[in-house]
């Protein structure tokens, strides 16, 4: 990766990424696409850290991608995806990315434990669940103080999946943040029922009372 990039660049390379996007979204080149490992040429973009405008811009789009890929809920995608380093890179933008590369990442990881292949891949090894579940429980805190209803929605999906593996179930006894289990997003699950359902779903799972899920 280039130190600098300018936005024309980055614009360029971006327009070659939604034509990507489109490949990758179609059910007739979607199989060839993964075959080429074409993916894998997004993953420099998902490293970089820098944070100015032309390089997030990238890493926004290639994750866009990943995203598309995702949203089929084909078996092949995500075994494909587990077969790479697409889990830590979605964990570290999902720790220091912008809200918006946070909110793709975070759904990526949604799709990828919403597959029962993805779910007991994370967790098989108590190293790769806490990761996870470290990286959600820092994010659980900066919602408290700086809210997003649309990654809230994501992070508790997320939860609440977890949740549906035994092993992960007893571990997020002891380490879910407390801010889930009291009223901290009450005015947001107050105005979004998809994400008070799935909290609701999780509290069930772990036997935990929470006045917040509840319906008035």
């Amino acid at each position: 990766m280039p130190a600098n990039l300018t936005a024309a660049q980055s614009n360029r390379v971006c327009n070659a990424l939604a034509l990507m996007q489109c490949v990758a979204s179609h059910k007739d080149t979607r199989g060839p696409f993964l075959q080429a490992h074409i993916p894998l040429y997004l993953y420099p973009f998902l490293h970089t850290t820098k944070t100015s405008r032309s390089f997030e811009y990238l890493r926004l789009t290639s994750l866009g991608v990943i995203g598309a890929l995702v949203k089929t809920d084909e078996k092949e995608v995500i075994s494909f995806l587990l077969s790479t380093e697409i889990i830590p890179l979605c964990l570290r933008i999902m720790e220091q990315g912008t809200e918006l590369s946070k909110t793709v990442a975070t759904f990526i990881l949604q799709k990828i434990l919403l597959d029962d292949t993805g779910l007991s891949y994370i967790c098989q090894t108590y190293e790769r669940f806490s990761h996870v579940a470290m990286i959600l429980g820092k994010m659980v805190m900066k919602l408290s103080r700086d809210p997003s209803s649309r990654l809230l929605k994501h992070v508790i999906r997320c939860y609440s999946r977890l949740s549906d593996n035994p092993r992960a179930q007893q571990a997020l006894r002891q380490c879910l943040p407390d801010q889930l289990k009291d009223e901290t997003f009450k005015a947001i699950l107050d105005e979004d029922k998809s994400s008070r359902h799935w909290l609701r779903s999780l509290m069930n799972n772990l036997d935990i009372h929470c006045p917040a899920a509840e319906t008035e």
